[in-house]
């Protein structure tokens, strides 16, 4: 079989897709990028996507629509790359396809998650098999089915004496926290709650950016410590773990009550100085107790340097991204899921317990062949 497989990860910031087709080692863990290739949502596709995450009308129908939208956008970013690397269809063994996160409610007696983006369409369209649907098989098993990169982290990031902390930041924040292999101990993991969400979509309500470029809006405003309490006020920070979260929870609407609880005007950009302490506090307080010696960021949120600082000055020790470690900090998501694909293939588990809360390790992910 083919050691090159591709991945396809929409996160959280619903922005767009992004396709690695990658190489993994057989007997070591190590990876080697072949290509990379990005689409951008259109503006009204991701309008439509963020409508859809929030309860409406018609639901069933808009969903259906955007299936078919997302799939072919996968599939040509997964052509795309595969072309980039030089690969016949033949070379690649699988694509492992995330989807985009519509809902994600991991409590209660009926707790489901929903991807969406048609793998049989990639398939179809590919001509390649596709892995899809990886966080279902999860939660069936009593985990929250997320975070899900934590055993990717694990076997790529490890390191045999310290233990290193994997920080995501996507729309959501998560935490992956690697003890050394010598210490037997088990990986831990979770979802600490707004990474980019928020700033995003306040940044685009008031700027009609569709994100804070480098952080210059933030820059410009103070933190305010009384809104920065109303907002870690939310019981979701204090819950222990297993958890993770969407931004179906974290919304404008969201933020919009806690400012008028408030009771005063805050300038634009201290609202945004504030989203960034947020993020950077929940990261740093769910890290604090469990001791990284080091600790690597990936995700979009690297790309924001007024957060990555007051991450940062938050913690006690040396903070890199993983670039530091041999891999692109925005393509760690994406190769994570050509790595699930790949453990489906070969029949191996890709979850985590301890990290999930799963009764068991189980096999992720549906096959939907070429």
């Amino acid at each position: 079989m083919s050691h090159y497989y591709i991945g396809l990860m929409s996160g959280t910031s619903a922005d767009g897709v992004d396709a690695v087709c990658v190489r993994f080692a057989e007997d070591m863990p190590s990876i080697t990028l072949a290509a990379h290739r990005y689409e951008p949502y259109p503006e009204s596709l991701r309008q439509r996507l963020l409508a859809l995450m929030v309860p409406g009308a018609n639901e069933i129908d808009r969903m259906g629509a955007l299936e078919g939208e997302l799939a072919e956008i996968f599939a040509a970013a997964s052509t795309a790359a595969r072309r980039a690397a030089g690969l016949a269809r033949t070379d690649v063994a699988a694509i492992g396809s995330h989807g985009q996160t519509v809902r994600h409610r991991p409590s209660g007696p009926h707790a489901f998650t929903l991807q969406i983006g048609d793998p049989a369409r990639i398939a179809e369209r590919t001509g390649i098999l596709t892995v899809s649907d990886f966080r279902r098989r999860d939660i069936a098993a009593g985990g929250q089915g997320a975070p899900l990169v934590p055993a990717f982290h694990q076997w790529l990031f490890g390191h045999a004496t310290k233990t290193r902390a994997i920080v995501n930041i996507g729309g959501i924040a998560n935490i992956t926290v690697i003890p050394g292999t010598d210490a037997k101990s088990p990986v831990r993991g979770f979802d600490t709650g707004p990474g980019n969400a928020l700033l995003d979509a306040w940044a685009r309500q008031h700027t009609g950016e569709a994100q804070d470029t480098n952080g210059v809006l933030a820059a410009r405003g103070c933190m305010d410590p009384e809104l920065l309490a109303l907002l870690k006020d939310d019981p979701y920070f204090a819950a222990p773990p297993p958890k993770s979260t969407g931004r179906e929870h974290f919304t404008l609407q969201w933020l919009a009550a806690r400012l008028q609880h408030l009771g005063r005007d805050l300038e634009v950009a201290c609202v945004q100085a504030t989203l960034v302490c947020l993020t950077a506090e929940t990261i740093s307080e769910a890290l604090t107790p469990l001791h990284p010696e080091e600790v690597f960021l990936c995700g979009g949120g690297t790309a924001n340097p007024v957060l990555v600082a007051a991450i940062t000055e938050r913690l006690a020790v040396p903070v890199h991204t993983t670039a530091h470690l041999g891999l692109d900090p925005q393509l760690v998501e994406p190769a994570a899921f050509a790595w699930l694909a790949r453990e489906t293939l070969s029949g191996r588990p890709g979850n985590l317990p301890s990290v999930t809360g799963a009764r068991r390790p189980v096999i992720l992910g549906a096959l939907y062949p070429a």
